[in-house]
């Protein structure tokens, strides 16, 4: 089977599983997510047979099209302007011997699968443009992502929007021409995802990447007295113009309870022994008191 018809059953494939009008998405996809993850998603498509959407085409056109190294996919995200509202669609970009095609789905023919017949990048997304116009629709930006590892096993995210073209304040020369330079350095690849961009850390052995934690406070001496290690003060409360503190044992504790005064309080208590000065008689010159 040669390619093109290959990509062809492909796309008979995903009108077998028609396009989702119900208004409920059946499978989630994360455009962030790794792409491995994203051909599980793939695979349990297969299973379900369920209706899709765009963007749940383009990861089906990804999985189904992994056994063909000769073909290089891209994603292609368009944003139209119509009554008001804007709308967003994505389709999956084909490269192969020289041509260029597309595979996806939408509720309109002309807005999904593209023969692999166009020789530039550009004269495929002018005709998307122009089959826009056909419904009244104005396109406003182009979104072009980078080709899509063959690995399925591969942790890298998808490169959605590598190239951001504002095509309805650009003349059709200019689109053309940052278009080309684009698929040139695509076929070169020699452009690299925007996550690559940021500087990698090596991983040593034995030691972690983490974050190093910030040293701990040396601790407190035990010279200085603390005031948060002592105790809260106890709660008071006033009976009969007494002040008496809470959860003390006896009957300090019952009178926190009752209202009348405590037994203790109606007896006055003996008096203590005076303690008996010692005669200054009795003392050395040092100030022992001497026995007799």
């Amino acid at each position: 089977m040669t390619i093109p018809d290959w990509l062809q059953a492909i796309q008979n494939y995903m009108k077998t599983l028609q396009y989702n009008h119900t208004g409920t998405q059946f499978f989630e996809i994360r455009k962030m997510r790794p792409l491995s993850g994203l051909m599980e998603t793939a695979k349990e498509m297969t299973r379900e047979s369920l209706p899709i959407k765009c963007l749940e085409a383009v990861i089906l056109g990804i999985y189904l099209t992994n056994g063909q190294p000769s073909i290089e996919r891209f994603p292609i995200s368009f944003k139209t302007y119509f009554s008001g509202n804007y709308f967003h669609h994505v389709v999956l970009g084909i490269y192969c011997s020289g041509r260029y095609g597309s595979l996806g789905m939408s509720r309109r023919a002309e807005l999904m699968d593209k023969p692999l017949t166009f020789r530039t990048l550009s004269d495929l997304i002018f005709d998307f443009e122009d089959s826009y116009k056909k419904y009244l629709h104005t396109v406003k930006k182009v979104k072009i992502g980078l080709y899509v590892p063959h690995e399925p096993h591969s942790f890298q995210p998808i490169e959605w929007k590598q190239l951001v073209l504002n095509v309805s304040k650009m003349l059709r020369a200019d689109i053309r021409k940052e278009l080309e330079k684009y698929a040139r350095d695509m076929r070169m690849k020699i452009l690299k995802p925007a996550s690559a961009h940021s500087p990698t850390q090596v991983r040593s052995r034995g030691k972690s990447l983490s974050p190093r934690r910030r040293q701990a406070s040396p601790p407190r001496r035990l010279g200085r007295r603390d005031k948060s290690s002592q105790p809260p003060p106890l709660q008071q409360t006033r009976i009969q113009d007494s002040l008496v503190p809470r959860g003390v044992s006896g009957e300090k504790q019952l009178l926190s309870f009752y209202p009348w005064p405590s037994p203790s309080s109606l007896f006055s208590r003996p008096a203590l022994p005076e303690k008996k000065v010692a005669d200054l008689s009795t003392l050395n010159e040092v100030g022992y008191q001497i026995r007799i």
